[in-house]
Protein backbone atom coordinates (compact mmCIF):
# COMPACT_ATOMS: atom_id res chain seq x y z
CA UNK A 1 0.00 0.00 0.00
CA UNK A 2 1.38 3.56 -0.72
CA UNK A 3 2.08 5.80 2.12
CA UNK A 4 0.44 8.72 1.46
CA UNK A 5 2.12 11.77 0.32
CA UNK A 6 3.43 14.32 2.57
CA UNK A 7 1.69 18.14 1.94
CA UNK A 8 4.56 20.59 0.43
CA UNK A 9 2.07 23.22 2.17
CA UNK A 10 4.48 25.24 4.52
CA UNK A 11 2.92 25.78 8.08
CA UNK A 12 2.44 29.67 7.73
CA UNK A 13 4.14 30.29 11.01
CA UNK A 14 7.84 28.93 10.29
CA UNK A 15 7.96 31.09 7.16
CA UNK A 16 10.72 34.04 7.70
CA UNK A 17 11.03 37.26 6.20
CA UNK A 18 14.73 35.80 5.00
CA UNK A 19 13.40 32.81 3.46
CA UNK A 20 11.08 35.50 1.69
CA UNK A 21 14.07 37.64 0.75
CA UNK A 22 15.82 34.37 -0.26
CA UNK A 23 12.44 33.44 -2.85
CA UNK A 24 12.65 37.27 -4.19
CA UNK A 25 16.47 37.20 -4.76
CA UNK A 26 15.98 40.47 -2.65
CA UNK A 27 17.40 41.50 0.79
CA UNK A 28 15.14 41.21 3.74
CA UNK A 29 14.98 44.81 3.95
CA UNK A 30 13.40 45.15 0.20
CA UNK A 31 11.05 43.15 1.85
CA UNK A 32 9.70 45.04 4.75
CA UNK A 33 9.80 47.99 2.16
CA UNK A 34 7.22 46.50 -0.27
CA UNK A 35 5.00 45.28 2.20
CA UNK A 36 4.54 48.02 4.12
CA UNK A 37 4.49 50.36 0.84
CA UNK A 38 7.75 51.97 1.08
CA UNK A 39 10.12 52.96 -1.82
CA UNK A 40 11.04 49.99 -4.38
CA UNK A 41 10.56 49.55 -7.21
CA UNK A 42 6.97 48.14 -8.79
CA UNK A 43 8.68 45.03 -10.35
CA UNK A 44 10.06 44.37 -6.83
CA UNK A 45 7.20 44.68 -5.34
CA UNK A 46 5.41 42.01 -7.63
CA UNK A 47 8.37 39.53 -7.17
CA UNK A 48 8.18 39.97 -3.91
CA UNK A 49 4.06 39.95 -2.95
CA UNK A 50 4.85 36.80 -5.72
CA UNK A 51 7.20 35.13 -3.01
CA UNK A 52 4.76 36.13 0.03
CA UNK A 53 1.77 34.49 -1.90
CA UNK A 54 3.80 31.64 -2.83
CA UNK A 55 5.21 30.82 0.94
CA UNK A 56 2.39 32.26 2.64
CA UNK A 57 4.20 34.60 4.37
CA UNK A 58 2.38 36.83 7.24
CA UNK A 59 4.26 39.27 8.50
CA UNK A 60 4.02 40.40 12.41
CA UNK A 61 2.49 43.75 12.11
CA UNK A 62 3.96 45.20 14.63
CA UNK A 63 6.81 43.99 13.56
CA UNK A 64 6.81 45.31 10.14
CA UNK A 65 5.58 48.62 11.45
CA UNK A 66 8.57 48.78 13.42
CA UNK A 67 10.90 47.81 11.27
CA UNK A 68 9.53 50.11 8.29
CA UNK A 69 9.80 53.02 11.00
CA UNK A 70 13.46 52.13 11.61
CA UNK A 71 14.39 52.64 7.31
CA UNK A 72 12.94 55.89 7.66
CA UNK A 73 15.06 58.67 7.59
CA UNK A 74 14.07 62.07 8.56
CA UNK A 75 16.57 65.01 8.32
CA UNK A 76 16.39 68.41 10.31
CA UNK A 77 18.47 70.72 8.37
CA UNK A 78 19.41 74.29 10.50
CA UNK A 79 21.66 77.49 10.36
CA UNK A 80 22.37 80.12 13.02
CA UNK A 81 19.40 79.29 15.29
CA UNK A 82 19.26 80.67 18.75
CA UNK A 83 21.38 78.37 20.87
CA UNK A 84 17.95 78.28 23.70
CA UNK A 85 15.77 77.74 20.59
CA UNK A 86 17.45 74.39 19.09
CA UNK A 87 17.94 72.93 22.43
CA UNK A 88 13.97 73.45 22.74
CA UNK A 89 13.58 71.93 19.24
CA UNK A 90 15.88 68.65 19.70
CA UNK A 91 14.26 67.59 22.46
CA UNK A 92 11.26 67.89 21.45
CA UNK A 93 12.59 66.09 17.99
CA UNK A 94 14.51 63.17 19.61
CA UNK A 95 11.80 62.74 21.73
CA UNK A 96 9.48 61.96 18.57
CA UNK A 97 11.99 60.00 16.50
CA UNK A 98 12.32 57.63 19.56
CA UNK A 99 8.79 57.10 19.95
CA UNK A 100 8.35 56.74 16.23
CA UNK A 101 11.53 54.62 15.99
CA UNK A 102 12.90 56.46 12.78
CA UNK A 103 16.27 57.13 11.78
CA UNK A 104 17.16 61.81 12.64
CA UNK A 105 20.21 62.80 10.97
CA UNK A 106 20.85 66.52 11.18
CA UNK A 107 22.40 69.10 8.43
CA UNK A 108 24.04 72.28 9.64
CA UNK A 109 24.51 74.30 6.33
CA UNK A 110 25.83 77.41 7.31
CA UNK A 111 25.43 80.71 5.86
CA UNK A 112 25.14 78.86 1.93
CA UNK A 113 24.56 81.42 -0.77
CA UNK A 114 21.72 80.30 -2.85
CA UNK A 115 24.15 78.25 -5.64
CA UNK A 116 25.78 76.04 -2.65
CA UNK A 117 22.30 76.06 -0.58
CA UNK A 118 20.66 74.67 -3.65
CA UNK A 119 23.44 72.18 -4.29
CA UNK A 120 23.02 70.68 -0.67
CA UNK A 121 19.25 70.73 -0.85
CA UNK A 122 19.42 68.26 -4.27
CA UNK A 123 22.44 66.08 -2.25
CA UNK A 124 19.23 64.79 -0.20
CA UNK A 125 17.86 63.49 -3.05
CA UNK A 126 17.23 59.81 -2.45
CA UNK A 127 18.90 60.30 1.18
CA UNK A 128 15.89 60.87 3.39
CA UNK A 129 12.75 60.16 3.53
CA UNK A 130 11.57 63.66 4.91
CA UNK A 131 12.75 67.38 6.24
CA UNK A 132 12.31 69.25 8.82
CA UNK A 133 12.81 73.23 8.23
CA UNK A 134 13.07 75.57 11.13
CA UNK A 135 14.10 79.22 10.82
CA UNK A 136 15.13 80.76 9.12
CA UNK A 137 16.05 77.99 6.54
CA UNK A 138 11.60 77.38 6.60
CA UNK A 139 11.50 80.53 4.51
CA UNK A 140 14.19 79.68 2.46
CA UNK A 141 13.09 80.15 -1.82
CA UNK A 142 15.63 78.00 -2.60
CA UNK A 143 15.95 75.50 -0.21
CA UNK A 144 11.80 74.77 -0.29
CA UNK A 145 12.07 74.38 -4.12
CA UNK A 146 14.57 72.28 -4.98
CA UNK A 147 13.64 69.60 -2.03
CA UNK A 148 10.05 69.81 -3.14
CA UNK A 149 11.04 69.23 -7.11
CA UNK A 150 13.34 66.08 -5.41
CA UNK A 151 9.54 64.90 -4.14
CA UNK A 152 11.07 65.00 -0.47
CA UNK A 153 8.45 66.00 1.95
CA UNK A 154 8.59 69.05 3.72
CA UNK A 155 7.53 70.85 7.22
CA UNK A 156 8.39 74.16 8.00
CA UNK A 157 8.55 75.04 11.46
CA UNK A 158 7.31 78.47 12.80
CA UNK A 159 6.87 79.60 9.44
CA UNK A 160 3.67 82.56 8.72
CA UNK A 161 4.85 82.12 4.66
CA UNK A 162 2.04 79.49 4.11
CA UNK A 163 2.86 77.76 0.42
CA UNK A 164 0.90 75.26 -1.18
CA UNK A 165 3.46 72.49 -1.44
CA UNK A 166 4.82 71.90 1.66
CA UNK A 167 3.13 71.50 5.55
CA UNK A 168 3.95 74.19 8.29
CA UNK A 169 3.73 73.76 11.98
CA UNK A 170 3.51 76.94 14.05
CA UNK A 171 1.69 79.83 16.20
CA UNK A 172 -0.24 82.51 15.59
CA UNK A 173 2.66 84.86 15.58
CA UNK A 174 0.37 87.94 15.16
CA UNK A 175 -1.80 86.97 18.30
CA UNK A 176 1.01 86.59 20.55
CA UNK A 177 2.93 89.69 19.98
CA UNK A 178 -0.65 91.96 20.31
CA UNK A 179 -1.14 89.70 24.14
CA UNK A 180 2.09 90.75 24.88
CA UNK A 181 2.04 94.23 24.09
CA UNK A 182 -1.72 94.25 25.67
CA UNK A 183 0.06 92.89 28.70
CA UNK A 184 2.82 95.80 29.47
CA UNK A 185 -0.17 98.40 28.12
CA UNK A 186 -2.79 96.60 30.87
CA UNK A 187 0.84 97.68 33.58
CA UNK A 188 0.27 101.86 32.47
CA UNK A 189 3.38 101.16 29.85
CA UNK A 190 2.85 104.01 27.10
CA UNK A 191 6.64 104.42 25.94
CA UNK A 192 7.13 100.97 25.00
CA UNK A 193 10.84 99.99 22.99
CA UNK A 194 10.73 97.10 20.44
CA UNK A 195 13.50 94.87 19.36
CA UNK A 196 12.16 93.26 15.79
CA UNK A 197 13.77 90.12 14.65
CA UNK A 198 15.38 88.81 11.44
CA UNK A 199 13.71 90.92 8.73
CA UNK A 200 13.64 87.63 6.29
CA UNK A 201 10.91 86.20 8.38
CA UNK A 202 7.41 86.55 8.10
CA UNK A 203 7.29 85.20 12.06
CA UNK A 204 9.17 88.39 12.55
CA UNK A 205 6.94 90.68 10.74
CA UNK A 206 3.37 89.04 12.38
CA UNK A 207 5.07 90.00 16.16
CA UNK A 208 5.68 93.31 15.28
CA UNK A 209 2.18 93.91 13.83
CA UNK A 210 0.37 92.32 16.46
CA UNK A 211 2.68 95.15 19.35
CA UNK A 212 1.73 97.44 16.89
CA UNK A 213 -1.77 96.90 16.65
CA UNK A 214 -2.27 96.41 20.13
CA UNK A 215 -0.54 99.67 20.78
CA UNK A 216 -3.26 101.80 18.17
CA UNK A 217 -6.20 100.02 19.81
CA UNK A 218 -4.59 101.55 23.24
CA UNK A 219 -4.84 105.29 21.26
CA UNK A 220 -0.69 105.07 21.68
CA UNK A 221 1.76 105.97 18.77
CA UNK A 222 4.55 103.75 17.90
CA UNK A 223 7.24 106.03 17.84
CA UNK A 224 9.90 105.37 15.30
CA UNK A 225 12.95 105.63 17.83
CA UNK A 226 11.56 102.94 19.63
CA UNK A 227 11.74 100.08 17.33
CA UNK A 228 15.25 98.77 16.95
CA UNK A 229 16.28 96.30 14.77
CA UNK A 230 17.73 92.87 16.18
CA UNK A 231 18.28 89.09 14.08
CA UNK A 232 17.42 87.14 17.12
CA UNK A 233 21.19 86.75 18.49
CA UNK A 234 22.27 87.83 21.64
CA UNK A 235 24.73 90.33 20.58
CA UNK A 236 22.30 91.90 18.56
CA UNK A 237 19.61 92.87 21.46
CA UNK A 238 22.56 94.31 23.31
CA UNK A 239 23.07 97.06 20.17
CA UNK A 240 19.45 97.12 20.15
CA UNK A 241 18.70 98.07 23.87
CA UNK A 242 21.72 100.00 23.79
CA UNK A 243 20.00 102.38 21.70
CA UNK A 244 16.42 101.96 23.21
CA UNK A 245 18.18 102.64 26.37
CA UNK A 246 19.93 106.18 25.07
CA UNK A 247 17.26 107.32 23.96
CA UNK A 248 16.47 110.98 24.90
CA UNK A 249 12.97 109.79 26.24
CA UNK A 250 13.77 105.89 26.74
CA UNK A 251 11.07 103.44 27.13
CA UNK A 252 9.51 101.92 30.43
CA UNK A 253 9.46 99.18 29.09
CA UNK A 254 11.06 96.97 26.57
CA UNK A 255 9.35 93.86 24.21
CA UNK A 256 12.09 91.45 22.50
CA UNK A 257 10.88 89.29 19.33
CA UNK A 258 12.83 86.64 21.16
CA UNK A 259 14.65 85.61 24.73
CA UNK A 260 17.76 85.91 23.66
CA UNK A 261 17.51 89.51 22.87
CA UNK A 262 15.00 89.99 26.50
CA UNK A 263 17.82 88.66 27.96
CA UNK A 264 20.40 91.21 26.57
CA UNK A 265 18.43 94.18 27.32
CA UNK A 266 18.60 92.85 30.95
CA UNK A 267 21.94 93.17 30.56
CA UNK A 268 22.25 96.55 29.16
CA UNK A 269 19.58 97.86 32.11
CA UNK A 270 21.99 96.60 34.49
CA UNK A 271 25.23 98.02 33.05
CA UNK A 272 23.40 101.23 33.08
CA UNK A 273 22.31 100.78 36.57
CA UNK A 274 18.87 100.41 36.21
CA UNK A 275 16.61 98.00 38.29
CA UNK A 276 14.55 95.57 36.34
CA UNK A 277 11.55 95.78 36.65
CA UNK A 278 11.09 98.46 39.56
CA UNK A 279 13.10 101.49 36.59
CA UNK A 280 12.02 99.18 33.39
CA UNK A 281 10.10 95.86 32.35
CA UNK A 282 11.52 93.56 29.94
CA UNK A 283 9.68 90.63 28.08
CA UNK A 284 10.45 88.01 25.63
CA UNK A 285 9.51 85.76 23.42
CA UNK A 286 9.57 81.88 23.12
CA UNK A 287 10.35 80.47 26.52
CA UNK A 288 12.97 78.90 26.10
CA UNK A 289 15.79 78.20 28.59
CA UNK A 290 17.37 81.97 28.16
CA UNK A 291 14.17 83.05 29.63
CA UNK A 292 15.17 81.51 33.38
CA UNK A 293 18.80 81.81 33.19
CA UNK A 294 18.63 85.50 33.66
CA UNK A 295 17.79 87.92 36.94
CA UNK A 296 14.88 88.55 37.12
CA UNK A 297 13.65 85.66 35.43
CA UNK A 298 11.55 86.79 32.21
CA UNK A 299 8.14 87.22 31.47
CA UNK A 300 7.66 86.10 27.84
CA UNK A 301 4.81 84.48 25.41
CA UNK A 302 5.35 80.57 25.26
CA UNK A 303 5.84 78.97 21.95
CA UNK A 304 5.84 75.14 22.44
CA UNK A 305 8.86 74.42 20.01
CA UNK A 306 9.45 70.68 21.58
CA UNK A 307 5.41 70.13 21.00
CA UNK A 308 5.87 71.79 17.53
CA UNK A 309 8.98 69.28 16.94
CA UNK A 310 6.61 66.37 17.79
CA UNK A 311 3.91 67.65 15.69
CA UNK A 312 5.96 68.28 12.40
CA UNK A 313 7.61 64.65 12.85
CA UNK A 314 4.15 63.26 13.12
CA UNK A 315 2.77 65.24 9.62
CA UNK A 316 5.91 63.82 7.72
CA UNK A 317 5.24 60.31 8.95
CA UNK A 318 1.05 60.64 8.04
CA UNK A 319 3.00 62.31 4.38
CA UNK A 320 5.34 59.78 3.80
CA UNK A 321 3.31 56.93 4.26
CA UNK A 322 0.56 58.19 2.10
CA UNK A 323 2.77 59.44 -0.50
CA UNK A 324 1.55 56.62 -3.09
CA UNK A 325 -1.87 58.36 -3.04
CA UNK A 326 -3.07 60.33 -6.25
CA UNK A 327 -3.42 63.63 -3.51
CA UNK A 328 -1.34 64.56 -0.76
CA UNK A 329 -2.75 66.51 1.92
CA UNK A 330 -0.87 69.50 3.11
CA UNK A 331 -1.25 70.67 6.79
CA UNK A 332 -0.97 73.90 8.67
CA UNK A 333 -0.85 72.95 12.36
CA UNK A 334 -1.15 75.56 14.51
CA UNK A 335 -0.49 75.35 18.48
CA UNK A 336 -1.29 77.51 21.02
CA UNK A 337 0.86 80.04 23.08
CA UNK A 338 0.75 81.09 26.60
CA UNK A 339 1.29 83.89 28.46
CA UNK A 340 4.12 83.10 30.77
CA UNK A 341 4.55 85.68 34.11
CA UNK A 342 7.38 85.92 36.24
CA UNK A 343 9.30 88.89 37.63
CA UNK A 344 10.57 91.52 34.90
CA UNK A 345 7.73 93.59 34.73
CA UNK A 346 5.99 96.08 36.80
CA UNK A 347 4.49 99.13 36.60
CA UNK A 348 6.55 102.04 35.05
CA UNK A 349 8.16 104.13 37.58
CA UNK A 350 6.54 107.95 38.41
CA UNK A 351 8.51 110.24 37.00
Amino acid sequence: MDKPKKSVRRKTSGVTIDEVAALAGVSPMTVSRAINQGKVRDDTRERVMRAVHELGYTPNLAASSLAAAQHTRIALIYTNPSGAYLRELLVGLLRGASNAAIQLVIHYWDNLDPVAERKAARALGGRVDGVILPPPLCESPVAVTELVKAGIPVVAIASGHLRDDISCVRIDDFHAGKEMAEHLIQHGHTRIGFIRGRNDLSASARRYDGFATALHEAGLQVEAGLVQQGDYTYRSGLAAAEKLLSHRRPPTAIFASNDDMAAAAISVAHRKGLDVPRDLSVVGFDDTSAATTVWPELTTLHQPIAAMADAAIEILLRTIRHRTDDTRVLTDHVLQHRLVMRGSVAHPPKR
